[in-house]
């Protein structure tokens, strides 16, 4: 059973299919209306759900008249996804949840296959690099940055 946050996932990404344009407005305490929701949960779910590692800018205006836009970001082709991926993580470590994101989209571009998503997702995970925080966000920014560089040059 989904829960609350799938659920309003789910309708933000079906708002995008049915737009002509690559962003959506929406204002905050309609879709909390809507799904019976404080507008916390709505935050979150933009927060967590449509970042830029999953290839979205969120912008958001306060007051009366006040609301977020979601844009997804188009690409002109996979070397431009990559290097913007790239750019994302360089010098900075990588957290588990940015490389989930990452990994996530790279499977949705169809640049990895499922099984190979859940590998690098598992070979990722902060239980098999059992090292101090930092020091297991760099390194799991060094992985992925060589992944991605050799599906740059795959490619």
């Amino acid at each position: 059973m989904k829960n609350i946050s799938d659920i309003i996932e789910d309708y933000l990404k079906q708002v995008f299919q049915l737009s002509e344009n690559d962003a959506v407005e929406i204002r905050r305490h309609e879709i909390a209306d809507r799904f019976q929701c404080v507008p916390s949960q709505i935050n979150y779910v933009i927060k967590t759900r449509f970042t830029v590692e999953k290839g979205y800018i969120v912008e958001s205006k306060r007051g009366g008249g006040g609301y977020i836009r979601i844009t997804k970001i188009e690409h002109e082709d996979h070397l431009h996804m990559l290097d913007q991926m790239l750019r994302l993580i360089e010098g900075n470590g990588c957290t588990q949840a940015s490389a989930g994101h990452i990994l996530g989209r790279l499977y949705e571009e169809g640049a990895l296959s499922k099984r190979e998503c859940q590998i690098l997702l598992n070979l990722m995970d902060r239980s098999v690099l059992d090292l101090p925080i930092e020091q297991r966000d760099i390194l799991r920014g060094r992985m992925l940055q060589s992944i991605l560089q050799t599906l740059k040059y795959k490619m």
